[in-house]
Formats: structure tokens, sequence, C-alpha cells
């Protein structure tokens, strides 16, 4: 096991019931701005719920944060922040309105620069505005890690940035609030975290038991409950594991002294800038691109996977078959797993590998995946 440092300061408050008590976790006197998205929470009745629960602060609203969470959309709400002097930001929606709202923390104090170098340069804010979560769709972990993706309209970039920072206070987790979460929004959350998890996981073996058995339960969590909430959406145990395994995904407790490899969402990020596919649908055509171009470099984790989640016995042929029920599993929850099957063709790969290229990066583990290496992934994934 390699050598690491972990520390993770977000409250977690999860059940049935846990919006009412929201006023206990927020600072007495606190000028709130509440965050949200397109309107979902009205519906769901958590907007309903939060505002009865905030019904003693000074609580203002922001509203119209995209799915793909824009910069320029969210500078807006950095603007109220600075004019209405808020001391405190409540993020209610999925893990998109969150991370906009990370951003929105660290940008009210960032003044001396353009803001979008928190995500170009890594860069840390003077002061931040403290948030918190009430979490409405499981999928990105955000509710439980320091992680921001943003997408800047004006440049067709999206990017990402871990600041410590950026950690909410606490998250509020009611998982009756996804009863009515649409079908390909719950299949994307499924997908999303069984990529998460293959990021941290699906790399090369260091010894660390631990973390492997942590990965391998939410897969095994992920692959059981997802088909269930997806036959009966008002399943309360189905979407409350559904909804943990999410968090567990990305708070990188399973990250603890071991490999990463993030190419698989570094590569698909730049597919969503360039052609607007949901993230979770990216995530599941590069993944398997990913996989097969690196399939002898991975290929002690992809064999153990094979054995461990899907029974696969070892020998030739384990890797291709631990690729195939990978895959399987994925489109018999409803989701494509080839770009062509969005409409995308190859027409932006030159430019996604020059980008990606041109920030210095090279992706993988190894960091042995460069420019000629992610054309053919990408072509795999086609």
């Amino acid at each position: 096991m390699n050598n690491f440092i972990f520390q993770n300061p977000v409250k977690v408050i999860f059940g049935r019931g846990t919006i009412g008590a929201l006023a206990e976790h927020i600072p007495a006197g606190a000028k709130v701005l509440m965050t949200c998205g397109g309107g979902s929470i009205r519906a769901n009745g958590v907007y309903g719920q939060v505002k009865e629960a905030l019904s003693g602060f000074d609580l203002q609203e922001f509203w119209g944060i995209e799915p793909n969470p824009r910069y320029e959309t969210a500078m807006k709400a950095v603007e109220l922040c600075r004019r209405e002097k808020i001391t405190f930001l409540l993020s209610v929606g999925g893990g998109s309105v969150l991370d906009a709202t990370k951003f929105i923390s660290l940008a009210v104090h960032y003044t001396a620069a353009d803001p979008w170098e928190l995500y170009t340069k890594g860069a840390l804010s003077p002061q931040t505005v403290p948030l918190g979560a009430v979490i409405t769709l499981p999928a990105t972990g955000s509710e439980m890690n320091c992680n921001s993706v943003l997408s800047r309209e004006s440049t067709a970039e999206k990017l990402a940035f871990s600041n410590p920072q950026a950690y909410p206070l606490f998250s509020v987790m009611d998982p009756e609030s996804t009863f009515t979460l649409p079908e390909r929004q719950t299949i994307n959350g499924i997908v999303d975290a069984f990529v998460h998890v293959c990021e941290q996981y699906m790399t090369y073996p260091v010894n660390s038991p631990l973390q492997d058995r942590q990965a391998e339960a939410v897969y095994h969590t992920l692959v059981e409950e997802g088909p269930k909430v997806l036959k009966n959406p008002r399943d309360y145990d189905a979407r409350a594991n559904i909804m943990w395994a999410a968090t567990h995904a990305l708070n990188f407790i399973m990250a603890c002294g071991v490999p990463e490899d993030w190419s698989t969402h570094m590569i698909g990020h730049e597919i969503t800038a360039l052609h607007g596919l949901d993230h979770a649908q990216t995530l599941a055509c590069v993944l398997f691109g990913v996989w097969k171009h690196q399939k002898q470099a991975k290929e002690a984790k992809l064999v153990q996977y094979g054995q461990r989640i899907w029974g696969i016995t070892p020998g030739p042929g384990a890797v291709e078959k631990a690729i195939d029920r990978t895959e399987a599993f994925f489109r018999s929850l409803g989701m494509k797993t080839r770009l062509h099957e969005y409409g995308v063709g190859t027409e932006n790969f030159e430019k996604i590998a020059s980008r990606i290229e041109s920030r210095g990066m090279k992706l993988g583990e190894h960091a042995n995946i460069g420019k000629k290496e992610i054309l053919e992934i990408l072509n795999l994934s086609l």
C-alpha cells in the first residue's frame, strides 16, 4: 500500500425526515442563499420542506443551475452573493447544483483575477462562504468531497478542481427525495457512481485488500440495487442503498494508498464540452475504450474484478469477459455504451486529444496516455 493522507470533514445527515432538521446545522442569523436547478425540487416536495425548515432565516433563492453547470450561470450567483452579502450557501438538488455552489463559495471573495483560475490554475480563495447541501440525486458523490466540475460556454471547456476549501459543512440525504427522479437520471447516477469506483480500483495491485473490498462492496451494491430502483422507483431501501453507495464511490476512502486512473473522466469531460452529452453517457462509452486499450496494464485488477463481481474464472479470456459483462450491465440498465449511438463521430477526436495535451496532462495510473493513446481510446469507444 502507498503512503496517504486522508481527511474528510463533511457531516452526513442521512434518512427519512432529515430535511426538517436543517436549521440545526446552519449558523443562527446566517443570511442564506439557496441554490437550485430547474425546478424538480418543487415537484418532489423538497423545496417546500427546505422553506419550512428555514422559515426563521433571511433566505434568498438562485435558480437555473444546469445539469451540466455553467460558469456563466454560477457567476450570476457570485454577483448576487457579493451584492447581498450572503453568509451561507445551501445547495438543494443534485451534484451539478452542488458543484456550482462549491465554485460560488470560493469565487465570491476571489476578486483579484478571473475566478476561472480556480479550475485552470488550482487557485485558492482568500476567503470562502460556508456551504451545506440537500442532495436529491445520488450520482456524483459531491456531497462528501471537495471536487467540482464546471463548464465555460465561452471557451467550450469543462474543467474540474479538487480544492480542500470546497468541502460542504454538511450534507442532508433523504432517499425519499429520489423517488420521483426521471429514469434517465437514475440510470445516469448508477453508471456515474460505478465509473467513479473504476477510476480508483481498476489500476494495478499494491497489496491493499481493504480498499479493494470497499470498492467491490460498492460495485455489488450498484449491481444488486440498481435494477430494483428501476423496477420500483419508490423502493426506499433500494434508493437508500444506491444513495449511500454513490457517496462512498467518491468520498475517496477507497482511494487511500492506491493508484488512480481518471482518464475516462478527463476524456469524457471533453466530449460533454464539445457535444453536450450527459456526463454519465460519456463515461459509459469511454470506460470500455480505456479498458480495452489498457487491458494488459490493468490485467491483474480486471481478472480480480471479473472473478469477484461477475464470478468469471481466471484464465484465458477472463479480461475480455469482465469487460463484456460490465458493458452488458450498463446496457441492461438502458445506457448506451458507444459514442456513435449518441450521434458522436470522429469529427472532434483530434481536438479532444490536442486540448488534453495542451494542458500538459498525461493520463492513466502510469501517466502513459498521451495524445496518440487518447485518439486510440476514442476510436475504441466509437
